[in-house]
């Protein structure tokens, strides 16, 4: 796909192509820094299952104007305009000319083109994770979006999960974390592994949790119902002691989202999914117990609204372009280490062998 902006083919097909600027003419425009009192304009690229939710909270959002949507399927952006009270924009070209920001929510294959595409126009990019299919196309992205001054920010979602802010105010010296990400077989993006589609999301939030560098991994993973991992299990080992072990599978017959953090003084667990969770620590040679403060809240909301106020002052976004591509380069390398793994000979894996 190399670093060509993509562009949707004819109406009614399901595919991106290379964008040739010199035959359509295009010119890179800068946009100029956004006044922070303004209504903040915004749109979406892509508004299939995940897409339409961007669409219907950017409505709801005061902060902001969704201006309008684009999808390769234009009898679904319009659906979606309608519902949404936006306009149906038949190219990139034309939302790239009415927006200040864009939400990227097309299959990741696409990701590098279409956000290169806005970037280079000026625009300021929300994309889903993971932030690209590659390393080299995110350094990419990270590299432009500096170049053009534009915030990248990436949808990890769990980092504005009314939970986890509760860890990142009370977490001291993590010695252990396990997190445990289950899911039933989705039936579609299978092609992807499991560690990009589900695994990255917990790599992103012990990343961010421990401090210390990273110094070894030991990474298993199969193929059940796919053509990739469906099941995986990785073990990280950090400078300071720190020992985190995920384990995620998307052909579970139960949903699964927890996340278990052992320190030195307490025991917390979480549960994204129900947005709950325990403290344990101990006192007076007793262990005590009680329920971790939480004010629910739909997570992909505080983290567009997170979104638009980045853009809004110009600051840093929660989970920037760096963050992902730091999440994703983990997730390529477990993915490397589990189909790179030698086998071990059958003599020794026998009872009793060597």
């Amino acid at each position: 796909m190399g670093g060509h902006p993509l562009i949707p083919l004819q109406r009614g097909t399901v595919g991106w192509e290379p964008l040739n600027h010199a035959r359509l003419g295009h010119k890179v425009q800068e946009r100029p820094h956004i006044i922070r009192n303004a209504c903040i304009k915004v749109g979406v690229v892509g508004v299939g299952h995940l897409g339409k939710e961007h669409a219907r909270i950017y409505s709801q959002l005061g902060e902001c104007d969704l201006v309008g949507v684009h999808d390769l399927n234009s009898k679904l952006a319009e659906s979606i305009a309608r519902k949404t009270r936006c306009r149906s924009f038949d190219s990139l070209e034309e939302l790239a000319s009415s927006v200040d920001a864009v939400s990227v929510v097309v299959p990741t294959i696409a990701h590098h083109g279409v956000a290169r595409f806005f970037l280079e126009r000026g625009r300021d990019v929300f994309i889903e994770k993971p932030i690209t299919e590659t390393t080299a196309q995110a350094e990419d992205l990270v590299r432009l979006a500096q170049e053009k001054q534009r915030l990248l920010q990436v949808g990890h979602i769990e980092r504005f999960n009314p939970v986890l802010s509760y860890l990142e105010k009370n977490l001291r010296e993590p010695r252990f974390i396990e997190a445990h990400r289950l899911s039933s077989y989705p039936g579609r993006g299978t092609d992807v592994s499991v560690v990009l589609d589900l695994m990255i999301h917990d790599l992103d939030v012990i990343l961010h949790l421990v401090k210390a560098p990273l110094v070894a991994f030991d990474a298993v993973g199969v193929a059940v119902l796919s053509s990739s991992e469906d099941i995986a299990n990785v073990r990280l080992k950090f400078a300071d002691g720190c020992v985190a072990n995920i384990t995620t599978s998307r052909i579970s017959p139960e949903k699964l989202r927890k996340i278990r953090v052992f320190s030195s003084d307490s025991y917390i667990s979480l549960d994204y999914q129900n947005q709950e969770g325990l403290v344990y620590w101990k006192e007076g040679g007793v262990i005590k117990r009680d329920t971790v403060p939480v004010v629910k809240d739909e997570p992909l909301k505080v983290e567009l609204a997170s979104f638009v106020e980045s853009v809004r002052r110009r600051s840093e976004p929660k989970v920037s372009g760096a963050d992902a591509k730091r999440a994703l380069d983990m997730a390529v390398a477990i993915i490397e280490q589990i189909r790179h793994q030698t086998p071990m000979p059958p003599s020794s894996a026998s009872p009793g062998g060597g």
